[in-house]
């Protein structure tokens, strides 16, 4: 078996649907694991896209704030084709071939951990080309009977059986083989994993890396996660 190239650039891809309120501790929590990735890794180069789909509050503005993220308007209308927006615009702008390329996605609405570009970089090292984390909703938007409903209805451990958008890594020359997230409103991380097992890529499920993700119960994406919170979770 042909052996992983070494990755040399990540490129962190955030979708965000009018989340001003939100996107500042995105972005401050994405920017500290870019830090971190700078100290272990000094020798890997680490973008940050925010795909801005469709908003019309100040989003735009918060991005405009780090200087070291780029923003990408769309009007993809849908969180598939905004993640595939920013993956693409990331991937126009690459430095190194794709299968030196890791693709962490994330959520503007989502809080992840400093270690968490460590987490999957160590992964892809072991020959890992699709990285499937985990997340916890904030219990202070959830309240206290809904999460542990949450936590009664998720493993979270190693070998998790779930998938989120919010806490997904990818080879950037497999994201391209699979076609990338299909423009749907949601389940496109579904769509992306369930291909990427049909097409025999090796994947890991991990707990490693916990990203803290919005509670709310109505969201930006119909269909998405806060829907499926307060369809799945009681009162």
């Amino acid at each position: 078996m042909k052996r992983a190239q070494p990755i040399a650039e990540v490129a962190v891809v955030v979708p965000a649907k009018d989340e001003e309120e939100l996107l500042p501790r995105c972005l401050s929590s994405v920017h500290a694991a870019v830090a971190a990735l700078a100290v272990a890794c000094p020798q890997v180069r680490a973008s940050v896209t925010v795909v801005l789909d469709g908003c019309r509050d100040g989003s735009a503005a918060v991005v405009a704030g780090w200087p070291s993220t780029h923003a990408v308007k769309a009007d993809a209308g849908n969180a598939g084709g905004a993640r595939d927006i920013g993956v693409r615009r990331a991937l126009a702008a690459a430095r190194v071939s794709p299968d030196q390329m890791w693709v962490a996605t994330t959520d503007a609405d989502s809080r992840v951990p400093p270690d968490w570009l460590l987490q999957h970089l160590a992964l892809a090292e072991q020959g890992v080309s699709l990285v499937i984390g985990t997340v916890e909703p904030d219990g202070a938007d959830l309240g206290a009977a809904r999460l542990r409903a949450w936590f009664d209805t998720h493993r979270l451990g190693d070998g998790h059986r779930h998938v989120f958008g919010a806490n997904l890594g990818v080879r950037a020359d497999v994201y391209d083989a699979l076609g990338g997230f299909p423009g749907q409103d949601s389940g496109e991380d579904v769509a992306l994993v369930q291909a990427a097992k049909a097409h025999g890529v090796r994947w890991r499920a991990t707990d490693a890396c916990r990203v803290l993700t919005s509670g709310r119960l109505h969201g930006r994406a119909r269909g998405g996660f806060a829907d499926y919170l307060a369809a799945a979770l009681p009162p």
